[in-house]
């Protein structure tokens, strides 16, 4: 994935490695509540994928997991605190992914869309429903397929 980064002009580049944050912003805010579980769960989601990611990711989150906890905090700041301002300018960010998308080899697109939607769905899972059980709450249900983006498998 890095190679792939390194063809794409900065701004591209920056998107990708900024999407995994966006997401979990996305569904751990859909709420209108970005708990210390959610954020938890993200960080621990991006260790695991440093060393479990398909091998066309593993450098991508070894990338993405440095500092993320304070990467994460930074741009949470950066968006309005009210989840209803907030979410329209995520899903804005997440749909540029749509063209950049086209540009990489369409394994590691796959890979990478697919890489979203699980980080979308287990951050989802880690506070919702009955005492917090594998359960998705209906604001987070919204996004939590990620429909803004174009699944490359089907292009």
């Amino acid at each position: 994935m890095m190679s792939q980064l390194a063809k794409l002009p900065a701004s591209e580049a920056d998107l990708l490695l900024k999407s995994p944050l966006l997401v979990c912003i996305l569904i751990a805010g859909a709420d209108n509540n970005i708990d210390r579980k959610e954020i938890q769960k993200a960080i621990e989601l991006t260790k695991k994928k440093q060393s479990r990611a398909g091998s066309s990711l593993l450098d991508f989150y070894r990338e993405v997991g440095e500092d993320f906890e304070d990467k994460l905090k930074v741009l949470i700041q950066s968006f309005p605190y009210e989840a209803t301002q907030r979410n329209p300018l995520i899903t804005l960010d997440l749909q540029g992914l749509n063209s950049i998308l086209q540009k990489i080899d369409r394994s590691v697109a796959i890979d990478y869309y697919q890489s979203l939607r699980e980080i979308a769905l287990k951050i989802a899972e880690s506070s919702g429903g009955l005492l917090g059980l594998k359960s998705v709450g209906q604001e987070e249900a919204k996004y939590v397929h990620l429909p803004m983006i174009n699944d490359p498998a089907q292009s």
